[in-house]
Order: structure tokens, then sequence, then C-alpha cells
């Protein structure tokens, strides 16, 4: 552990309109979420020497108290070796002053926790050492692979996450679900509840009073009892095609969490040892440019392998 005197940060351009907890999330890593928000309730981080809450957005010029701390020694977490940066350097679609757009592959967790002593996020900023910002504008479940979206600028961040509020940001995902989709494209609506298990692990429910959640269904290719479709994302749930899928009688191969096991089985033996979700296709613009954004990763081989198998 090392140990950290009394603070006193002020913010600059850069960190205007972020939230304090999330500011101090990113400021205090390994300092766990709940010890954060025990600092803002009991008043130990202030702003211009008043309390705040844990969503007070952050202006320019704003001194920032922060108490003494024990932090975890960074330097003593597992090194990330220069073979894994090199194959995650290889997932990158694209790359510009303001974005990174990766193929993340399944199997790799987006961020640490969880017992995952590291994730992407951690990887990419040891690729770029020099970046002072960079972060994960959404998520992706770990099996899932497919398009990632990183920020390396907190304006570019706060626009990502605004479009993505709006309904701006277009979503596609290439499923392969167990049974016959019997129309040609379903808009499918659901109220989702999110628990989380005294494990940590997240599990989410089709509820009467959860939060909206809405998607379209397409398929694209049929085969003995499986469909493949395209999904677009409406909202942005955790869990959300995945649930969806299941509560329609459509659980998606692989899925060991909401599917269905016999079925998995038989994927099993075709080669499928994850689930089959993969984020095809994103697409945007951002605020004040001309220029319109469309990422596409392909399926990767080992889900193609499993589509040839069933043909």
């Amino acid at each position: 552990m090392i140990k950290k005197e009394l603070q006193f940060v002020t913010i600059d351009n850069e960190r205007v309109g972020q939230r304090i907890d999330n500011f101090l999330q990113y400021l205090l890593k390994g300092v766990p979420k709940s010890h954060i928000y025990r600092l803002l309730r009991t008043g130990q981080v202030r702003v211009n020497k008043g309390r705040i809450k844990p969503d007070y957005r952050l202006l320019a010029g704003d001194v920032v108290r922060i108490p003494p701390l024990r932090l975890p020694d960074t330097n003593a977490r597992p090194r990330i070796s220069s073979q894994q940066k090199a194959q995650l350097r290889e997932c990158i679609l694209y790359e510009d002053d303001n974005l990174i757009v990766l193929n993340k592959p399944s199997g790799l967790a987006v961020h640490a926790g969880s017992g995952l002593a590291y994730g992407v996020i951690d990887i990419m900023r040891a690729l770029y050492p020099d970046t002072q910002t960079l972060e994960l504008v959404h998520r992706l479940d770990r099996e899932t692979s497919g398009c990632l979206l990183l920020a390396k600028r907190r304006r570019v961040l706060k626009a990502l996450h605004d479009l993505l509020k709006q309904g701006k940001v277009k979503k596609h995902y290439l499923a392969l679900l167990v049974g016959l989709w019997r129309s040609d494209g379903e808009s499918v609506t659901t109220q989702l509840r999110k628990n989380t298990l005294r494990s940590g692990e997240r599990l989410v429910r089709v509820v009467d009073d959860g939060k909206h959640a809405e998607s379209y269904f397409k398929p694209l290719d049929y085969f003995t009892n499986a469909t493949l479709v395209d999904v677009a994302l409406v909202t942005g749930r955790t869990h959300q095609i995945r649930v969806q899928a299941a509560h329609l009688g459509h659980p998606i191969a692989g899925d060991r969490k909401y599917g269905d096991a016999d079925y998995n089985k038989q994927c099993t033996r075709l080669g499928l040892k994850r689930l089959f979700l993969h984020a095809a296709r994103i697409e945007f613009s951002l605020p004040g440019q001309r220029q319109s954004y469309q990422f596409e990763a392909p399926l990767p081989s080992d889900l193609q392998n499993v589509l040839a198998q069933l043909q």
C-alpha cells in the first residue's frame, strides 16, 4: 500500500463536465467504489471547501480536496506482457486523435475485477502510456466479441456518452439463436431489472417495473433449429439481447447464463466454446463534425466455423 497525503486538485478544461464520483474513480485507481462514495457521503472529499453529491459535475477551476488515503501499489499489479499488448494492437480497427476502435476478442473482459487482474482498458493504457486520457466509451460482456470504442479525450468521451443516451449511436450485433425465428423482423420491448448476487455475478430479469429495453431482431439465415439474426439496439441495458432472446424462447447459442443447456452441448460438439454474440457494426456522428463514422468488425473465425458446420 502507498500512503497519499492530503491533496488539492484544480480542475482543468479536460475534466470539465465529469461527475465527481467518476473523476475520483479515475484518480484513485484501485480504491473500491464503496469507499469513494463513503468519502463523498461523509464530506471528506470537498469541492471549493463545500460538500457535494456524487453526481456533481466539475467546473473549470474547481478545487477538489482529497483526504489522506492508502492506495494500492499499482506497481505490484501483474505485469502486462509485450505479447498481450501486441495481440491487442492487432485488434485495432481504427485510430485517430480522438478515438480508438477495437475488434475486442472473446474471453477478454473490458476491465479488471471479479478475480481478473486486468482487462482491455488496462492493456490499452499500457500500450499508450503517454496518453493522458484513455477511457472506455461503453462495455461489452467478456464473451462478446466485436466493436468497442475508447476515447482519448474527455470532451469526446462526454459527447459519445450524450449520443448513447440520446440513442444516436447505432449498434448492430450478430447472434445465433436457438430455434427458427418466424417473422421477417420484430421490434422487441421488455422491462429489465439488474440484480447482483452475493457472488458478484450479475443477473438480469424481465419484470413489469424494470427499465425500458428495446431491440430490433432481423433474421439473416436459417439452419436446422437455429437462426442467425442481426440485432439493432435501441437501448443499451446490461445483457439486453441475451435476456430478450431467452424471454422469447430463442436463447443465444452458447449462453451458459440464460441459454438452453441441451442445445449448448450440441453446439460444443460443433466447436462453439463461447457465447455466439458479436458486435458487428457501430455508427455515429460527433457533434460539430461533418464526418460520420461507421465501423465493422468481421465475424471471428471460430463463429464462422460453427456456421459452416451447421450448413
